[in-house]
C-alpha cells in the first residue's frame, strides 16, 4: 500500500460522515496492510472473512477509489417494469389530470398507475421531468381580461403626466 493510499484510508476510517461500509472497508484494508490476517480482521470488525477478502482483492485491482463503492449489478433490482415507466412519462408529457388541475402531482400520477409516489418521483428525476413548471405564456380566464389588458397597454403607450 502506498503512503498516499494509507493517508486516504486513514482519513476514511476516521470519518464520522462517510457511509458505514466505506469506514469499515477502510479499517479492514489498514489492518491487512499492518499484517493482520483476513480472519482476525473480519472478527474484529464484525464482518465475514470472504467479505474482507473481496474488499482486499477489489482494492488491489481498482485502487482506493473503489473502497466502499457498491459494485454495479449489486443491490435490489427495480420492481417496476419499463411499460409502466413509459406510461408515466407519456402521461406526464401528453395529458392533464382528470380533476381539473393544470399539471400532474406525483400523488395523482401514482394513483393513476398504481405505483408509489416515490416511484413517480424517481422516474421524473431520471428523465428530468418537472410537470409543475410552465414554460409557455398563459392567458387569464378572467372574462374582463381583454378590457383590463387594453387599459394597461394604453397606460404604457400614453402615460399620464407625473
Amino acid at each position: 500500500m502506498s503512503s498516499a493510499d494509507r493517508v486516504v484510508l486513514v482519513h476514511m476510517s476516521r470519518s464520522t460522515s462517510a457511509p458505514h461500509r466505506k469506514v469499515v472497508a477502510a479499517k479492514a484494508l489498514l489492518a491487512l496492510a499492518d499484517g493482520c490476517s483476513v480472519r482476525s480482521t473480519a472478527a474484529r470488525l464484525g464482518s465475514y472473512p470472504n467479505t474482507v477478502a473481496r474488499w482486499r482483492d477489489r482494492y488491489l485491482v481498482e485502487g482506493v477509489e473503489s473502497v466502499g463503492v457498491i459494485a454495479a449489478g449489486r443491490g435490489r433490482k427495480p420492481s417496476i417494469d419499463s411499460d409502466t415507466i413509459e406510461a408515466i412519462v407519456s402521461d406526464t408529457l401528453h395529458s392533464v389530470p382528470d380533476d381539473g388541475a393544470t399539471a400532474w402531482s406525483c400523488r395523482t400520477m401514482a394513483e393513476r398507475h398504481g405505483v408509489g409516489k416515490d416511484t413517480v418521483q424517481r422516474v421524473w428525476r431520471a428523465r428530468n421531468l418537472k410537470p409543475w413548471r410552465v414554460e409557455t405564456f398563459k392567458l387569464s380566464k378572467d372574462p374582463d381580461f381583454e378590457a383590463k389588458l387594453v387599459d394597461v397597454v394604453g397606460l404604457y403607450l400614453d402615460p399620464p403626466e407625473r
